[in-house]
This record gives structure tokens, C-alpha cells and sequence, in this order.
């Protein structure tokens, strides 16, 4: 109830500001919940579901009664002309005489009543459809699963650009303003030429990749509206920042989480994937069976030379039956048989694939923990590192124009921290991405 009307006043939020070309805000559960709702291959998965649930009914109804109609109408343009021996109206022997059977027009009108009594394919088929309808639900599952991951790390690369951008105009000012400053002091023979050409080469590499970075952010943004289910050039506002994001996806906890493999999507997949191998080998041993299936079927007839059926007094001609049908089957030359090994065959690699699938997820699961808690340590480590960097190229941007530290050292320590602001960047990312791997692993909803 609560998802349901918090999409329905996204919908109705989005709706009003689309039209007044103001951005969505969305905060990262805002955006998980809006796609949920939004987004087109989710939405594809609740049609399959839908399939589903129709061909689960048209399982079920070939072992229903079917009523078939048929109405048959003849006009013999030229009618077919026998011969019979002539003796028998008083002829000569050993001449004929041609004779037409029948009338020029007619017609036959039959209903027809089939029931299936008894069919072993069709028992495993409605075994079947529960299996068919768990795994198109397994299927939206997953997908659910893959749009929450690709919402997360699509809003944090919004994010990851959006600050790449801001940090790279904050270093091209200050690098501007430490150039002019700079090239006043070489005018006035206080400082050497190559002071001026080392900050002018540090200032195009940060030109450069702010332009980059604009451009990224902004394939970002598109990115982030495909993955929501909007237009991608739709105007979109993130409400949350990514350091806010880094500190709500620390959780050492999660760490020591239990480790339920069942309940992981790709194992649900794969045992409803040997279910249906299973049934499969008792849908080739039912074709063994014998077929049992009861028919009613009854009609008019009407024959005449003109065309007159559809007058009141016309005389019908009525006709009915009731039978059984048993198909019995003896001998395929081994066809069957070599059908249901070849289902057992395939049953054999479902378990193989299900216990390969399951040693595979704990290491995957035992990896993601590692990578998690490591992003969480290299993390704080950047951190410090950035603060450290900020620290060192504000003591030699200081010994710089003090005439104390060359611009080849002034250089080194911009570049340094160039890089230290980039590497903690991508350290918050990696926090937030690594979160949300380990979660997918472990079937974890995302908390409110």
C-alpha cells in the first residue's frame, strides 16, 4: 500500500513538473521506488507473468470439455452421374442406365462434444504450468533485483561525475588564479618563464578533463533516466550527495550476515530450472500411456433442389453419437525410450549445474564480503590521503610564491593532489557498489 502511493504521487510529481520543465527530485529510494514502477524491462517481466497465468488456463482447458460447430453447405453445380444395369427398371441385360443420386443442394450442421478422461501428459502438464509460473516469477524477481543494483550505481555515477566536475572548476580557479599571479610575478623578473610554462601545462591537463567530465556527466544523467524508465533527456535532480550516500551504505554488520544460499535468486532459478527437467522425464515415461477420451457429437441434415432450408416447414433430418476414443500405444522402436534417457540426461546436468551453482555463490558471496570491506578501509584510507594531499600543496603553493619550492615541486604536489581527490572519489563509489553486490548476493531488500 505504502509503494503503491508513494509511485502514484512520483507519477503524478512527475507528470506537473514535466510540463513546467522543472527537474524530478529524487532522493536514491525515491529513484529505486520510481523504477520500480518505471522502468521497461520490469515492466516487461510483470507481462510475462501475465503469459504466464494465460497459458497455465490454456493447459488446464485442453482437459476441459470443447464444443466444436460445423455447418456444412453443397450446391452441385453439375451433380456426379452413375450408371446402374439396365434390367433392374426392365431393360435389357448387359446395357446401363445413367442415374443421379441424391439432391443438388444440402446441408449438414453438426455439434461435437470431446473430453479428455485420461491422459498422463496431460497430468505432468499441469504440474508443469505451476513450474512455468514460478520461474516468470523468479524471472521478475531477479529483474527487480538488477534495476535496484543499476538505480544505485547509476545515481552514484551521477553523482561521481557530478563531483568530478565541481572539484575539476575548483582546481582550474584556484589554478588560474595561481597563474596569473604567477606570470605578474615573471613580468616583473621576480620568477622564471618555465614557473608560468609548468602551471599553463597543469592548467590545460585540468581544462581538458573538466571538459571530459561535463560530457560524462551528462551520459550519466541520460544513463540514469534509461535505467529509471523516463525520456533521457528529461530534467533530473539527485537530492542526496555522495558522501551522504557513503556513510548510509557502512554497515559492518552486513559483513556477518548469514550466508542463505537458497534464498539467492540465481538458486531459485536453477532449482525450479531441475523441477522442470524432472517433469520433463515423467512427461516422456506418460507417453507410454494409453490416451482415453469420450466424444457426443449430434446434427441436421437437409437435402433439397432448391435453396429453401430457411423456410419454416423445411424438413431436417436429425442424427447424434456417443463414443470413447483409446489410443494405445505398443511399439515406437525404442523412440521413446530414447526420449525419456535423453530427459534423465538433462536431469543429470540440472544437478550438476545446481551444485556447481551453489559453490560458486559462496565464493562469490565470500569475494563480495572481501571487496566490501575493503572498499570500506580504502575508503577512510583515501579519505586521509586527501586531506594530507590538500595539506602538502597548500605548504608548497605557500614555499611557491615565497620563492622557497620550485614549480616543478609545486607541480608534483598539485598533481598528487589531483589524484588524491580523484582516488577518493571513486572510493566512495566502490562503497556504495561493493553494498549493493553483497546485498543482490544475499537476497537483501534495501532498507527504508
Amino acid at each position: 500500500m505504502h509503494k503503491s502511493l508513494l509511485s502514484l504521487l512520483f507519477l503524478i510529481s512527475f507528470c506537473f513538473g514535466y510540463t513546467q520543465d522543472a527537474p524530478l527530485n529524487l532522493s536514491l529510494q525515491d529513484a529505486i521506488e520510481f523504477a520500480l514502477v518505471n522502468n521497461r524491462t520490469l515492466k516487461n517481466a510483470q507481462r510475462d507473468i501475465e503469459a504466464a497465468k494465460e497459458q497455465k488456463w490454456e493447459t488446464i482447458a485442453t482437459g476441459l470439455p470443447q464444443i466444436d460447430a460445423n455447418i456444412n453447405y453443397q450446391n452441385f453445380i453439375k451433380q456426379q452421374v452413375s450408371v446402374v444395369p439396365s434390367e433392374f427398371f426392365g431393360g435389357e441385360p448387359g446395357e446401363f442406365t445413367e442415374i443421379i443420386f441424391g439432391t443438388e443442394q444440402n446441408v449438414n450442421a453438426t455439434a461435437t462434444l470431446n473430453q479428455l478422461i485420461f491422459d498422463g501428459s496431460y497430468i505432468v502438464g499441469l504440474q508443469s504450468t505451476k513450474v512455468f509460473l514460478e520461474i516468470s516469477k523468479f524471472a521478475k524477481d531477479k529483474t527487480i533485483l538488477d534495476v535496484r543494483k543499476n538505480v544505485i550505481n547509476a545515481y552514484g555515477n551521477v553523482l561521481l561525475a557530478k563531483e568530478s566536475e565541481d572539484i575539476l572548476k575548483r582546481n582550474q580557479a584556484v589554478l588560474r588564479e595561481n597563474l596569473e599571479e604567477t606570470r605578474k610575478i615573471y613580468e616583473n623578473g621576480l620568477e622564471e618563464e618555465e614557473s608560468v610554462e609548468q602551471l599553463q601545462i597543469t592548467l590545460a591537463g585540468i581544462e581538458s578533463l573538466l571538459k571530459n567530465a561535463t560530457r560524462l556527466k551528462n551520459i550519466a544523467y541520460q544513463m540514469f533516466n534509461l535505467t529509471l524508465g523516463i525520456d533521457i533527456n528529461t530534467p533530473v535532480k539527485l537530492t542526496d550527495t555522495l558522501e551522504q550516500l557513503t556513510a548510509s551504505h557502512i554497515d559492518l554488520e552486513l559483513l556477518n550476515a548469514k550466508e542463505d544460499i537458497s534464498q539467492n535468486i540465481d538458486y531459485l532459478i536453477a532449482s525450479n530450472d531441475k523441477k522442470s527437467k524432472e517433469l520433463m522425464v515423467k512427461l516422456e515415461k506418460s507417453k507410454a500411456l494409453p490416451q482415453l477420451s469420450g466424444f457426443i457429437n449430434g446434427g441436421y441434415q437437409g437435402f433439397s433442389n432448391e435453396f429453401d432450408f430457411l423456410q419454416n416447414d423445411f424438413n431436417w433430418n436429425g442424427f447424434s453419437s456417443v463414443g470413447l476414443n483409446l489410443n494405445i500405444p505398443i511399439f515406437s522402436s525404442l523412440g521413446r525410450t530414447a526420449k525419456t534417457q535423453q530427459a534423465k540426461i538433462n536431469l543429470e546436468k540440472a544437478e550438476e549445474n545446481l551444485t556447481e551453482l551453489e559453490q560458486q555463490l559462496k565464493l562469490q558471496i565470500a569475494r563480495a564480503k572481501s571487496n566490501y570491506q575493503f572498499s570500506i578501509e580504502d575508503y577512510l584510507v583515501k579519505k586521509d590521503n586527501l586531506k594530507l594531499a590538500e595539506r602538502i600543496e597548500a605548504k608548497n603553493e605557500i614555499k611557491f610564491f615565497e620563492g622557497i619550492a620550485s614549480s616543478f615541486e609545486l607541480r608534483q604536489a598539485q598533481q598528487q593532489l589531483y589524484n588524491a581527490q580523484e582516488e577518493y572519489l571513486q572510493s566512495m563509489f566502490n562503497v556504495i557498489s561493493n553494498k549493493t553486490e553483497l546485498e543482490t548476493l544475499l537476497n537483501t531488500p534495501y532498507p527504508n
